[in-house]
């Protein structure tokens, strides 16, 4: 593995590199950085060169200036945008996990170039919904961020795992991922600065080009917002869903399964 730091617009990204083979980028759900997807990286290393990365104002990588400043969902595509414009001119393969997801689904729009496909696993993209549901799960999600600001992550991440549907039932094994205070760290960034990104995120998809896999976890509940996010943009394509295994999470409780899973859709999509 190596780790690198590349200076963008108002930050410093870091970012790994592990593996040899085509390029499969790892756009991480959540609080997570590059760390909370060594599991699934180690599982793909013998067949892809894997890139992880810590998005802008999650541990390693740093904001200049105020952390609000700039940040949003195209913000952050731009960030990637940036990121593999330095590693490569050849389109790559991104795996985007919930927000990762919504920075996928915004590069493919923006730079359809940069991407051969995007395996977009239950985005956090609520203008995929439609009308009231989408203003429903806004103002869900607005008043998580309240909740977490008033009383903290004890009082919010109970609503917060029930609201994304994220399941548990973990296989074994796994590398361990404590609440430390640099997670708690991360968790502060996502929900304070984030959740407004996610609320007030918006995108056109029509015309996009670029080819993308909508997919959602087997155990996610199919009423939450995320997982109808997915069953949106599957319809908005016109393509099936493709399921993983786990749920929101699946990424990181399952990353056995979803190695292997991730490798058959690759095999039969010829990437």
């Amino acid at each position: 593995m190596t780790a690198e730091t590349l200076h963008v617009p108002g930050a410093d990204l870091y970012y790994e590199t592990r593996g040899t083979g085509p390029l499969l980028l790892i756009s991480q759900s959540g609080e997570g950085d590059a760390g909370r997807s060594v599991d699934l990286a180690d599982r793909l290393v013998d067949e892809y060169t894997v890139i992880t990365y810590d998005r802008r104002g999650l541990s390693r990588s740093t904001i200049h200036g105020a952390p609000a400043t700039g940040v949003s969902v195209r913000q952050h595509a731009d960030d990637v945008h940036r990121l593999l414009a330095h590693l490569t001119d050849q389109p790559v393969i991104m795996l985007g996990q919930s927000l990762g997801a919504s920075i996928g689904l915004h590069l493919a729009v923006e730079h359809p170039e940069q991407l051969s496909l995007l395996i977009a696993h239950e985005p956090v993209s609520p203008w995929l919904l439609p009308e009231p549901e989408r203003a429903g799960h806004r103002a869900e999600l607005a008043e998580l961020q309240a909740l977490y600001l008033e009383g903290g992550l004890p009082a919010a991440i109970g609503h917060v795992k029930r609201v994304l549907g994220v399941t548990g039932d973990a296989e074994t094994g796994l590398t361990p991922q404590p609440m430390t205070p640099q997670r708690q760290a991360n968790f502060d960034f996502f929900i304070r600065h984030d959740f407004t990104a996610i609320v007030a995120d918006e995108l056109d998809l029509n015309g996009c080009r670029t080819h993308i896999l909508p997919a959602a976890g087997r155990t996610t509940p199919h009423h939450v917002f995320d997982h109808r996010c997915a069953v949106e943009l599957a319809k908005l394509l016109g393509t099936e869903l493709v399921e993983f295994p786990g749920g929101h999470n699946g990424n990181t409780s399952h990353s056995r399964a979803y190695a292997a899973r991730l490798r058959e859709v690759l095999h039969s999509v010829g990437r």
